[in-house]
């Protein structure tokens, strides 16, 4: 049996890498600080040498915009190397070698430390996660009006499709960079917007704010975008529409909000009233 030791195991992502490579019949490790069987903490790699020995491919899901990413990665590089562990899979974000923001340079700077580690590894880069998409816009429309970035366009992509190829590479052989995996629309982020408001069915006007920087004006280029590679198939709406609640209608549901992790200011919540005895 294929034993395969997932990073970052209880996040978005590779939550369901685990659960797809376990459905395939992988013996599954993971690892994460609260595992029950494989805690193991990046930012110090204590007990990684434990969680590693034996595993026939790592899948490397653990990030934080905090930073620290690339010492973490230090840790889990030569972890592998004293275990002999001859594949090292690792999720890195389209256009990472672009944009100027930290959390990319960090990003594309643990694709250069895998890539010269020695060991076999495979990189996949995605375009932004629509759980990404929904994060910012559920929290711009805490305001009277929904302010996006002047210009901006996202590609989300399902993060059930990512794990899916993730988990086909794990357990593949080592391949290098791999194509770039994208949503399957590029679309302004007023057009999110406006979609993310009907699924909540909530009012507010879209209002596009022109910023500055150099990581702006690469948004607006397109950096983080790859319309060659709209591998993926779930579209946003579809996205937004398997967080609905079975039962619940597609406008005017005030439950969804709740369900979509999204509060309307000035409102609480009323418990649904209970039937009469």
């Amino acid at each position: 049996m294929t034993t395969i030791l997932v990073t970052g195991a209880t996040g978005t992502l590779g939550r369901q890498v685990a659960e797809r490579l376990r459905t395939e019949g992988a013996d599954v490790r993971g690892l994460s600080r609260r595992s029950p069987s494989y805690a193991v903490d990046l930012r110090d790699g204590k007990g990684l040498d434990a969680a590693v020995e034996g595993a026939d491919a790592i899948v490397h899901c653990a990030t934080t915009p905090r930073g620290g990413d690339d010492r973490a990665a230090g840790f889990l590089i030569n972890a592998a190397k004293r275990a002999g562990t001859p594949h090292l899979v690792y999720i890195s974000i389209v256009g990472v070698d672009r944009p100027p923001l930290g959390y990319y340079t960090v990003k594309h700077r643990v694709e250069r430390m895998i890539e010269d580690s020695g060991l076999g590894a495979t990189i996949l880069r995605t375009t932004q996660f629509h759980d990404l998409a929904l994060r910012i816009l559920s929290g711009a429309a805490r305001l009277p009006v929904l302010p996006v970035p002047a210009g901006v366009s996202l590609q989300p992509v399902d993060s059930g499709e990512v794990a899916g190829r993730l988990a086909a590479l794990a357990l593949g052989g080592p391949a290098g960079r791999v194509p770039d995996l994208g949503g399957p629309e590029v679309r302004e982020l007023t057009d999110l917007a406006g979609a993310f408001l009907r699924a909540t069915g909530r009012r507010r006007r879209v209002v596009p704010v022109r910023l500055a920087g150099k990581a702006y004006a690469g948004y607006r280029r397109g950096d983080h975008l790859a319309p060659e590679h709209a591998l993926g198939t779930v579209t946003f709406e579809e996205f937004l529409d398997r967080r609905r609640p079975p039962g619940v209608s597609r406008r005017g549901t005030p439950g969804l909000s709740g369900v979509l992790g999204v509060s309307l200011p000035g409102r609480t919540a009323r418990p649904a009233p209970r039937p009469a005895p």
